[in-house]
């Protein structure tokens, strides 16, 4: 493992998206003597075999999974990583989450912190939910956006097969591991989400075998 590395790693559909993705991740002033590496998983089958295709082929130690269309607005997003991280019983950091899943396993339903640059088609909005604690919050789950480690834990693709509660799940596997899910106090949004419309297709059957295996 390479104490000294980022790697981002997205599942990639739309090219558009994934370069301005990756453009902003290019601006993104980096640690003396760390280095970053991009990776983009092409025509997955799911959420989690790409996220685990990613997680194998990489050897960094700190990965950022984050959708394609998912833009880095912080400059010194990477050294609030650090800092956080600096705390070795923290193993998830995400941008939004959920202090206490609902026995429904849907975390918009419960209480949320954290915020984000929201673009939802027709307008961009600053999405403020509750300001996590000073320097960050733990909580039991957060949004799949964009989901940073400093641990390898495999994504469970056995579970989840289409691209719904994966975040959810991992959150759930980091706590039941002994690690710390936690969401940073942002005096403003560190990253703009723009994501148009959601797709449920699959999302409540997914959201049935959460509940059975982890509520």
């Amino acid at each position: 493992m390479n104490n000294q590395k980022f790697c981002f790693i997205m599942c990639s559909n739309n090219e558009q998206l994934t370069q301005e993705a990756i453009s902003y991740i290019e601006r993104l002033e980096v640690p003396d003597e760390y280095t970053i590496e991009i990776l983009t998983i092409q025509e997955a089958s799911s959420m989690t075999s790409g996220y685990n295709e990613g997680m194998q082929a990489s050897d960094a130690k700190y990965k950022i999974y984050l959708h394609q269309d998912v833009f880095i607005l912080h400059s010194r997003f990477l050294f609030e990583l650090l800092d956080i991280f600096s705390n070795e019983k923290v193993g998830m950091i995400g941008m939004v989450g959920v202090t206490k899943m609902p026995e429904n396993g849907i975390m918009w339903y419960g209480h949320r912190v954290g915020q984000i640059y929201s673009n939802c088609v027709y307008e961009t909005v600053c999405m403020k939910l509750d300001d996590a604690t000073i320097p960050y919050q733990n909580v039991d789950a957060i949004d799949g956006l964009l989901m940073a480690t400093q641990y390898d834990i495999p994504w469970r693709e056995d579970l989840l097969k289409q691209w719904d509660f994966y975040d959810a799940s991992q959150s759930y596997e980091f706590k039941n591991a002994g690690y710390d899910v936690v969401v940073p106090y942002m005096e403003h949004p560190w990253v703009l989400h723009d994501d148009g419309f959601m797709k449920l297709q699959h999302y409540y059957e997914n959201r049935l075998k959460f509940i059975e295996e982890y509520l």
